[in-house]
């Protein structure tokens, strides 16, 4: 049965394939929504090729967004393929459906400026432990997952390194530059020693920091600080990259900080150098403006 196997390919995905829970959940919620559109006693064998691209287009109708629209195709076919491997049907009926054209959207960093604004000193109580952990969002480049995931023990102060997990639990290592290292000392001093608790960053309750409290503390410190409010942890780890890009470091180098699997993702950035520097012409070249 397709309820059957879905249950069973979500399972191998969390515990075998250690994807992330962010993966796992919106194929859950994908493959879901799939059943629904089947049925619920549909067989796995009898499903359709047909009946995948009508799902499909019962989305695009409903108004969901391209990006969407790739994701769900991705969870169909990547399910289709472990039943397949499993021996529960004959074929991927979804392999080979073409992906809705997404428009390319490039990365919006944060200006130098603003970024120092953002770490500056306040007088809020838990002002240390924020510092800290968005000196490590921006001076490391992590993802705000990987930042509220890391231990007491990923860090090695002498070393000056970061142990890190990124998507698919892969390990990476990463420099911790002189003043994120500084900042980091200073939290390490004050934080509370809670029992059997090894994350880095704590809540009030001495639990570990979810992604949605970084992501509040990060929009009420901008507002507090006068920095741009639509500020959030992802587009600080883009502004590590672009800034990065721009000083001159290597894009490979850039693409091993980030833990990006392909160097066409970390390409991204390139293209936003373009963009700026064609800014640059605009305004400056005399023959920018000539037609």
């Amino acid at each position: 049965m397709l309820k059957q196997a879905v249950a069973a390919f979500l399972h191998e995905l969390a515990d075998v394939r250690l994807a992330s829970v962010h993966t796992v959940a919106a194929y859950r919620r994908d493959l879901q929504n799939f059943i629904a559109h089947c049925g619920a006693d549909a067989r796995l064998s009898e499903i359709t090729r047909t009946q995948v691209q009508d799902w499909l287009v019962a989305g695009h109708a409903a108004g969901m967004a391209a990006s969407t629209l790739a994701r769900r195709l991705s969870a169909v076919c990547s399910f289709f393929d472990a039943s397949v491997q499993a021996g529960l049907c004959p074929a991927n009926v979804a392999a080979g459906i073409r992906p809705p054209k997404q428009s390319k959207r490039l990365p919006r960093a944060l200006p130098p400026e603003q970024t120092s604004a953002l770490m500056q000193p306040t007088d809020g109580s838990s002002d240390v432990r924020d510092l800290a952990l968005l000196a490590v969002m921006y001076g490391c480049g992590l993802r705000v997952s990987e930042v509220v995931g890391l231990n007491l023990d990923d860090i090695d102060l002498h070393q000056m390194e970061l142990r890190v997990f990124g998507k698919g639990r892969k390990q990476r290592i990463v420099p911790l530059p002189d003043g994120v290292l500084w900042l980091m000392q200073d939290w390490l001093d004050e934080r509370i020693s809670a029992m059997d608790e090894q994350a880095v960053f704590l809540n009030k309750y001495g639990k570990r920091l979810s992604a949605r409290s970084v992501q509040r503390m990060l929009k009420a410190r901008a507002l507090q600080v006068g920095a741009d409010i639509s500020a959030t942890p992802h587009r600080l780890r883009h502004s590590f990259a672009t800034h990065l890009l721009a000083g001159g470091v290597d894009l490979r180098a850039i693409q091993e900080l980030l833990g990006h699997a392909s160097l066409a993702t970390t390409e991204r950035y390139t293209h936003l150098d373009i963009a700026k520097l064609t800014a640059v012409y605009d305004e400056a070249h005399p023959r920018a403006k000539i037609r």
